[in-house]
């Protein structure tokens, strides 16, 4: 049994790319025995995605899918489905990302596995959800970002419409796929019933947008791009100082005040524009330019002593090299060391939870396609003869 706060869990995954999988491996990062399950024949569509110095296993593949074991099933082939329906027997959760019906198709949607395991906890991260008028779309993040407005409110004001940089329907529905199993879970603990849990991209990216949905539902009024800054809030956002950019928040009075004193202008307190919160944000382009005239005149190392010592939240911006790169991010242990059979040494981020009461499971590489296939069916029962049988017929492949 694995170490952490989920050992025993036993989780099967059918799930590929980003939302499920990443459901997936936080389940396993905190103890889960999570099963890959991929499809034949070329398994998770992100081993695809390939960079241009590709190793044996792409390491988008390799960042989501650690700490699980992989078996290759054929679900086209009868003996497939079978399979996989002995497997859900033993199981506690079954996670899927695929679009709404095909599971279905396949003869193994919710209602036929639950009547096989009426315990089984059944996570389905979709593109819209399972009901609604546009359950039947397929989905994905770049999408789940235009139609959740996120993409309208994203970008420099009156600028093109623009995503996120990260991909952040996709995981935050996986995280919202790990809250929904693990409440579930907790059901079950009570009354020994498994449910289906259901969300969607479309969901994980609307609930993004608390603060811009609770200004029109308040107001009406619909708020667009600010840049790096605040739709409530001002001065809060990225300023240029004589080298590098940094992050600077003034979040409430007496931040403020102290960012107005730090800058050597204390005038600006009084200032009919700056008194208030409500007065900062209608002329916050005028503070802007206000703050980073002053700003602009030193190096950002500088400035952030300066606002550290005062005690006013800031920060620079760094790229993805720096942040992996920093002590607080090795304090954290954000970023992990992976050995891979085939590709080598690899590092991925870190479980960003920490637990004081157990310790995180060892961490062990993706797996190759069908890598675990025997041993894992072996484990749910089958006998030698059986797996035989099945690698025999193609249904299943083996590593």
């Amino acid at each position: 049994m694995k170490q952490g706060p989920l050992g025993g869990l036993k989780v099967l995954e059918l799930a590929q790319i980003m939302a499920g999988p990443t459901c997936g491996m936080m389940l396993a990062d905190m103890g889960a025995d999570v099963i890959k399950v991929e499809k034949l024949p070329h398994g998770d569509d992100a081993r695809g995605y390939r960079e241009p110095s590709s190793r044996e296993i792409p390491a988008s593949f390799a960042m989501l899918n650690r700490n699980k074991r992989g078996v290759a099933l054929d679900l086209k082939r009868p003996e497939g489905v079978a399979a996989l329906k002995r497997m859900v027997a033993r199981a506690d959760v079954l996670i899927e990302n695929y679009r709404v019906g095909t599971m279905d198709k396949l003869g193994l949607g919710y209602e036929a596995l639950a009547a096989v395991n009426p315990a089984l906890i059944y996570c389905s991260i979709s593109g819209y959800g399972l009901t609604g008028p546009l359950a039947h779309k397929g989905g994905f993040d770049l999408i789940a970002q235009a139609f959740s407005g996120i993409m309208s409110v994203t970008g420099e004001p009156g600028g093109a419409p623009m995503k996120s940089g990260n991909s952040v329907g996709d995981i935050n529905a996986g995280l919202l796929g790990v809250i929904g199993i693990l409440a579930a879970y907790v059901e079950r603990l009570k009354t020994g019933r498994g449910q289906r849990v259901d969300t969607s991209l479309f969901e994980a990216s609307l609930q993004q947008m608390y603060w811009f949905a609770a200004v029109y539902f308040s107001t009406g009024k619909v708020l667009g791009g600010s840049g790096s800054g605040h739709p409530l809030i001002a001065p809060y956002q990225a300023f240029r100082t004589a080298d590098h950019w940094i992050t600077v928040g003034g979040a409430n009075q007496n931040n403020w005040e102290r960012i107005a004193d730090l800058l050597g202008h204390p005038e600006w307190k009084a200032d009919p524009r700056f008194k208030g919160g409500a007065e900062r944000k209608a002329h916050e382009r005028e503070l802007a330019e206000l703050v980073g005239a002053v700003l602009a005149t030193r190096p950002a190392a500088w400035w952030l002593e300066q606002f550290d010592a005062a005690g006013v939240p800031a920060g620079p911006v760094q790229d993805i090299a720096q942040v992996l790169n920093h002590p607080q991010t090795r304090a954290r242990d954000m970023v992990v060391a992976l050995e891979h059979p085939q590709a080598g040494p690899m590092k991925a981020l870190g479980l960003p939870v920490k637990f004081s009461g157990c310790g995180a499971p060892a961490l062990t590489p993706a797996p190759l396609l069908g890598e675990h296939s025997g041993a894992v069916l072996r484990e749910y029962g089958f006998s030698d003869d059986e797996v035989a049988a099945l690698l025999a017929a193609g249904a299943v492949r083996q590593a």
